[in-house]
């Protein structure tokens, strides 16, 4: 008779961590792996590029050609661009969007944009040192047509107010950057392949909403930081991660995830690298981060916040809707050795503990 598996070593067999018996192998083989469904149903279909090569700056290009017609009528209708990177970190260039990467993005917008083009981050620490360490400045001088500039949001200190759940479930406000709720801005997401240490992975998703919060301005004399709500409990941050969603959502243009080099293990900054030797982008980011997380060989069950976002009718999750162009899906496949606490990063997956009995 086959033992039932234990719950560390079905994980483990997802992460690819240790081999099992082949009965084990069988009892994982054989367990049912379907998408819930979704409370808002979404019957289109989403376009995905999926670009392979050794040019980290000519596959972000070439990613973002190969959907330039989803692009196109959005972009015309803009004043300006922001280009959002990913800057967890000032000074680990592996956790930190590459110059190369905005240069494919600039590169592809020289080609079809003439207006200003802000590169704007709220990082987690001090914006502009990371900015200096990963050579940004040297951009605008390279695309003088382009009227780039770099912005931190967290000095520019404006905002609009989001009610989002604290670990008592009970309400509490944060300050987003109000250039990331612009009617006027093409938002593209600069993003990476990246392990994560509370929701598996982050993607285009995480990079927009975890980036959209602001912390105190450079000199400003009180602490706070509204980033830091986010992590309160691993259940309460996949759903603060869809309100976030919702309410930028609607001003969100194009997503890019650089996957030249992803990371593994324990992202989002202290992993190590993968030679992915992808690019990935979509006008639909969920969907993006769809093909991301096939790219990784990470369950599309797992990021709890990706699976709301395509719930509530965000964006496309399901594979069978998502045509990709490009390269294969198959062929750039890879198992992400993931986090040592996943564990308790998929613990949202469970039931709710410590409830009082139900009434009635």
């Amino acid at each position: 008779m086959t033992r039932a598996l234990s719950r560390r070593e079905l994980l483990q067999a997802g992460a690819g961590v240790v081999t099992l018996s082949a009965a084990a192998r069988r009892a994982v083989a054989q367990a049912p792996a379907p998408l819930p469904s979704p409370a808002v149903p979404l019957d289109t279909r989403a376009l995905v590029s999926l670009i392979r090569g050794e040019d980290r700056r000519a596959m972000a290009y070439r990613a973002l050609r190969e959907i330039d017609a989803r692009i196109a009528s959005e972009l015309k209708q803009k004043k300006y661009v922001l280009i959002k990177p990913n800057n967890v970190s000032s000074e680990n260039q592996l956790a930190s969007t590459h110059a190369d990467t905005i240069r494919g993005i600039l590169d592809y917008l020289s080609e079809r944009w003439k207006g200003p083009v802000y590169i704007a981050e709220a990082a987690a620490d001090d914006t502009m040192t990371g900015f200096e360490n990963f050579h940004y400045p040297r951009l605008p001088g390279e695309y003088k047509s382009l009227q780039v500039k770099l912005l931190d949001l967290n000095a520019e200190a404006k905002y609009r107010i989001l009610p989002i759940l604290d670990f008592d479930l009970h309400l509490t406000p944060v300050r987003l950057a109000a250039r990331l709720l612009d009617p006027d801005a093409f938002v593209i997401c600069s993003a990476l392949l990246k392990t994560h240490n509370t929701v598996v992975a982050t993607l285009s998703v995480k990079n927009m909403t975890l980036g959209a919060p602001l912390h105190f301005a450079p000199g400003e004399n009180s602490h706070w930081n509204d980033k830091r709500k986010y992590h309160g409990g691993v259940r309460q941050t996949h759903y603060d991660i869809l309100l976030t969603a919702q309410k930028l959502r609607p001003f969100w243009g194009a997503a890019l995830i650089d996957g030249y080099e992803g990371m593994e293990g324990n992202g989002p900054g202290e992993g190590t690298p993968v030679p992915s030797r992808i690019a990935i982008a979509s006008t639909d980011y969920i969907a993006a981060d769809r093909v991301g997380l096939e790219a990784m060989g990470i369950d599309a069950r797992w990021p709890g916040y990706l699976l709301y976002c395509w719930q509530a009718g965000l964006g496309q999750y399901d594979l069978n809707r998502i045509d990709i162009a490009g390269d294969s899906l198959a062929g750039v496949k890879r198992k992400y050795r993931l986090h040592n606490d996943i564990d308790r990063e998929l613990e949202w997956m469970g039931p709710m503990r410590d409830l009082p009995p139900k009434l009635g």
